[in-house]
C-alpha cells in the first residue's frame, strides 16, 4: 500500500496527491470516500448469486420544494449543490420517488458511510439477538472474557448497543492524541504518530481501563463501543463481521452490489465506520426498516427488534450537545432517534453521511455527502430541514 494516491486522472502529470494522514479530509475526501478501496486494505461484503430486491421507482421533481434553516431559505436544488451532496435518494410508499447522482457518484459507487457502518453492525445485532444467539442482559465478558480487564468489565451487550457504558472514550476528531486519533491508527486509517499507540482495534480495546461513571446512567458517543459490540458477535458466531453482514444481511436483503469494510492490521472489518455501499443498496436497508424488517416477503429482523429500536429509547440519558441538533432525540441499538414520541430514526456518520427513517409516513432518504468539516451543526440542521420539507411536500400529494 503507497502513501499516497491520485486525486484526479492518474494519467495527469502533476496531479494532486493525497497526503496519506489526510486522505479522509477536505479537500481530498470530495474524491477519496468514492474510491477507498483504492487507499486502504479491504475485505468484501458479498452480495451472493440471488437477484436484486425491487426498488421501483416513481421519480418527481423535488428541486424547487422550499425550506427553511438557520435563517436562510433554500430549495432542495440549492441544497444540493452548496451542501457538499455526493447523492440523495428518496424512497416514499415503496418506489424511489428521487435519485441524484453528484460529485461523480454513479449508481454502481460504493461510497464511505462512516458511522451510518454502528446501524449496519447493530442490526446485524438485533437478527442475532432475535436468533437468540446473543442475549443482550449478559455481560460483554460473558462472550469476551479479556475484558475482565478493562473498564467494560460489569457493562452488559445492551450497554454498548446504546453507548451507555462508563468507558473513557476521548471522541474528539480533531486533536492528535484523543482515543478517536488512536483509533484512526489502530483501524489502519492512518499512519502511527506514536509508537506506544495500540497497532490494532482489538488492542486499542484492551486498553481501556478507565471509567467516567457507572454503567448504564449516561449516554456518551464512543465509537469504540459498535467495535466492542461487533467482536461480540463475532465470538458469538464464530464467524467474521464481513461474511456475518454478507450472510445475515445483505444477501438475504437482496443487495445489488458487493459492499465491503476497511480492515486493520489484524484483519478485523471496521464496524464503527468502515462499511462501503452503494446509495441503491443504503436504500434497500432503509426500505428494510420501513418495512418493520422485511423486504420482497422476507423477514429478516424481528419486528419486535425494529419496534424496539423505533420507541425503547430511554431519553433521559440523552443531553447535553446532542439535544442542539435532536431535542426530542435519543440513541438506541446503534440508531439515533431524531423523535422518540414518533419513532423517527436515523443512520448517522461524519462528514455528512445520512440514513432517515420514518415508518409512520413511509417515508426515507439517504444522503452521501463530503462536507469540509467532520461534524456540522448548521449542516446537519439543514440537511434534516431538508429531509422534512421533501417528507411533507410528498405527504401532500
Amino acid at each position: 500500500m503507497t502513501n499516497i494516491s491520485p486525486l484526479r486522472d492518474p494519467t495527469a502529470p502533476g496531479n494532486p496527491l493525497i497526503p496519506r494522514q489526510d486522505w479522509d479530509r477536505a479537500p481530498w475526501n470530495r474524491w477519496t470516500f468514492q474510491h477507498v478501496r483504492e487507499l486502504l486494505p479491504t475485505t468484501p461484503v458479498l452480495r451472493g448469486g440471488g437477484a436484486a430486491s425491487v426498488l421501483p421507482s416513481n421519480l418527481q421533481d423535488i428541486d424547487a420544494i422550499s425550506f427553511a434553516a438557520e435563517g436562510q431559505v433554500h430549495s432542495i436544488g440549492s441544497f444540493l449543490e452548496t451542501n457538499y451532496a455526493d447523492g440523495l435518494l428518496v424512497l416514499h410508499g415503496g418506489k424511489i420517488v428521487a435519485e441524484r447522482y453528484l460529485n461523480g457518484l454513479t449508481p454502481h459507487t460504493q461510497h464511505l458511510s462512516q458511522s451510518i457502518a454502528k446501524s449496519i453492525v447493530g442490526t446485524l445485532a438485533g437478527i442475532l439477538i432475535g436468533r437468540g444467539v446473543v442475549d443482550p442482559v449478559a455481560a460483554v465478558t460473558q462472550y469476551l472474557p479479556e475484558l475482565e480487564a478493562t473498564a467494560y468489565r460489569g457493562a452488559t451487550v445492551q450497554h454498548v448497543l446504546d453507548m451507555t457504558s462508563g468507558v473513557v472514550f476521548d471522541e474528539t476528531y480533531t486533536t492528535h492524541d484523543s482515543h478517536m486519533a488512536q483509533l484512526d491508527v489502530a483501524s489502519g486509517w492512518k499512519d502511527r504518530r506514536n509508537p506506544t499507540w495500540p497497532t490494532s482495534v482489538w488492542d486499542l480495546i484492551l486498553s481501556l481501563k478507565d471509567l467516567e461513571c457507572p454503567h448504564g446512567t449516561s449516554f456518551r458517543y464512543r465509537s469504540i463501543e459498535t467495535d466492542v459490540l461487533a467482536f461480540v458477535l463475532q465470538r458469538a458466531t464464530a464467524t467474521p463481521l464481513a461474511e456475518l453482514v454478507s450472510r445475515e444481511l445483505w444477501v438475504p436483503m437482496g443487495a445489488e452490489e458487493d459492499a465491503y469494510f476497511t480492515v486493520d492490521a489484524a484483519g478485523y472489518a471496521l464496524g464503527d465506520g468502515g462499511f462501503n455501499a452503494t446509495m441503491r443498496d443504503y436504500a434497500r436497508f432503509a426500505m428494510l426498516h420501513l418495512r418493520g424488517g422485511e423486504i420482497d416477503g422476507r423477514r429478516i429482523v424481528p419486528t419486535e427488534w425494529i419496534a424496539g429500536t423505533r420507541f425503547g429509547a430511554d431519553p433521559t440519558l440523552f443531553g447535553g450537545i446532542y439535544q442542539e441538533v435532536l431535542p426530542a432525540g435519543a440513541y438506541h441499538n446503534q440508531f439515533w432517534i431524531e423523535d422518540a414520541a414518533r419513532g423517527v430514526y436515523m443512520a448517522r456518520g461524519v462528514f455528512g453521511q445520512l440514513i432517515y427513517i420514518d415508518p409512520e409516513t413511509d417515508f426515507a432518504a439517504v444522503v452521501l455527502s463530503s462536507w469540509p468539516e467532520f461534524v456540522s451543526t448548521i449542516r446537519m440542521k439543514t440537511t434534516l430541514a431538508a429531509v422534512s420539507a421533501i417528507r411533507g411536500a410528498l405527504s401532500l400529494q
